[in-house]
């Protein structure tokens, strides 16, 4: 991905308990996005949301085996991204998936510095 300039930022919204042939959702999204080439990818545990249920997902002490809402965000070039967005039809059956235009200011990794 360049270093600087515009990309797309796209955020898959699942909950924790969510499979795909018995493997986490968001797992089985990484790593299709690794063996894709993306730039990368990133997953985030939300402590406390709701969907399309309305019901409220919470990680509060008495709720503690609640499904709770799981964000995977991968940002790269908007050719990438549309090219991935055909593995995530197989894979998300339930959960949302956004695509927005974003800026890159700086992306530099490891080796990089």
């Amino acid at each position: 991905m360049r270093s600087h300039g515009p990309a797309q930022r796209l955020t898959i919204l699942v909950g924790e308990g969510d499979q795909y042939r018995h493997r986490p959702l968001y797992t089985e999204i990484v790593h299709r996005a690794h063996a894709m080439g993306l730039a990368g990818a990133s997953v985030f545990r939300g402590v406390e949301g709701f969907g399309a249920s309305s019901r409220i997902h919470t990680s509060r002490l008495l709720s503690l085996g609640e499904d709770l809402p799981v964000a995977v965000v991968i940002v790269d070039v908007p050719e990438r991204i549309s090219a991935f967005l055909a593995e995530l039809d197989e894979l998300v059956t339930e959960g949302l998936v956004m695509v927005d235009p974003v800026e890159v200011y700086r992306s530099v990794g490891r080796a990089e510095r």
